[in-house]
């Protein structure tokens, strides 16, 4: 029991967000055993709030091609920063995202985003488990109906993130982090 926590203690801690990815190529069949295994997140009522659009090889393109209408101004040019970036999407092997259902009552809501925020989690351990890294990012495109369309993300659905995947080129080092007991209040009365 001992060596189980220590290697799920190592795991947790020793997972980072990964922004420079090798080209090498993420199978969508492992990727679809992680997802696999990241589906036993807690979840209330059963209800498996998500689903997931996964582009790999040509696919990217149709990923890349969304993030760039939004990024296409009225005289149909396309900032040099964005086409830096859109080509730099097209180097990682994979992009997830992953959509939730936005349900009017609060409650829900909340516990459907907990319940794939704890899933995104688990796609992360069981990718690093891996050697395969990965970044959660919900940058503000996702937001835009253009993106949203394109993918296919239907109204009354939120992206929750897009998840941007392959072998680590580069591990950044651990950031601090502050003690959980500057953060803890203890009640035992």
């Amino acid at each position: 029991m001992e060596k189980e926590v220590q290697a799920i203690d190592s795991l947790i801690k020793g997972r980072r967000s990964i922004k420079k990815f090798k080209t090498d190529v993420v199978s969508v069949d492992e990727m679809i055993e992680i997802l696999e295994v990241a589906k036993w997140a807690p979840n209330h009522k059963m209800t498996e709030p998500w689903r997931f659009l996964l582009y790999s090889e040509e696919g990217k393109n149709e990923f890349v091609d969304a993030y760039l209408e939004t990024q296409t101004s009225s005289d149909g040019t396309v900032p040099e920063k964005a086409i830096k970036k859109a080509n730099y999407f097209k180097q990682i092997p994979l992009h997830l995202v992953v959509v939730m259902p936005e349900d009017p009552r609060q409650k829900t809501w909340d516990e459907d985003y907990g319940a794939v925020s704890a899933m995104i989690q688990n796609i992360q351990l069981a990718a690093w488990a891996r050697g395969i890294g990965m970044i959660w990012r919900t940058n503000d495109w996702i937001y835009n109906p253009i993106f949203r369309e394109a993918l296919g993300v239907k109204p009354g659905e939120k992206i929750v993130a897009t998840l941007m995947i392959g072998y680590a080129d580069f591990i950044p080092e651990a950031k601090t982090r502050t003690s959980i007991r500057e953060k803890l209040t203890v009640v035992t009365k």
